[in-house]
């Protein structure tokens, strides 16, 4: 049964977190990304498909060859980031239904048959997407900070680290430790009304 969690830890996942462009000096280990991936992938998916696959870009190399994807205004505060996450989707993802819900291991077959195109794309961005949004939560919750983005050419990234094109970019995520000094004042969000209804 769930509880609801302290004041704490609603301000450093959602209340007083906030969306950094720069970045202190400091570096993300291997163990925390680690256990950043092993928090999120406990995110719900439909039927545990998990289509959500990410490559922490990490090294100088590897950022330079991230690099001409970028737009202009997301080339500076991507390098200066201990690390990028490329959030990625695998097309092959039902390979996996058998292992992830195996109360029903022929679901996989649903992905595959044909007329099913558009629905598997849909499954695959929706759920991908949601995954994604767990990596930015978990990160927060292991006392990073997360820069996500969208400013940037898929398809040059698809086929600089994804060239067997199974794997498909859906959007990043620069991850480190924010510099608080560099942040704007927060923008407003919509209220209850303007976004929500009980009906």
């Amino acid at each position: 049964m769930a509880h609801p969690i302290n004041d704490d830890s609603l301000k450093t996942i959602f209340l007083e977190a906030r969306t950094y462009s720069a970045w202190l000096e400091k570096p993300v280990s291997d163990d925390l990304l680690r256990q950043l991936y092993d928090i999120a992938k406990l995110g719900p998916t439909s039927a545990n498909t998990a289509p959500m696959r990410v490559v922490f870009v990490k090294s100088a190399a590897a950022k330079e060859r991230l690099k001409p994807s970028l737009m202009a205004g997301n080339v500076d505060k991507t390098m200066a980031a201990p690390v990028c996450a490329i959030v990625a989707n695998d097309s092959a993802f039902h390979e996996f239904v058998p292992k992830l819900f195996p109360q029903n291991p022929e679901f996989k077959n649903l992905f595959t048959q044909p007329g099913m195109e558009e629905f598997t794309r849909a499954h695959i961005l929706r759920n991908g997407s949601l995954q994604g949004a767990y990596v930015i939560i978990a990160a927060r919750a292991v006392g990073l900070d997360t820069g996500p983005m969208s400013g940037f050419d898929n398809a040059k990234v698809d086929a600089e680290f994804f060239p067997d094109g199974r794997w498909k970019s859906n959007f990043l995520v620069n991850i480190g430790y924010g510099n608080p000094a560099k942040l704007h004042p927060r923008n407003p969000r919509l209220s209850f009304e303007e976004a929500c209804k009980i009906v």
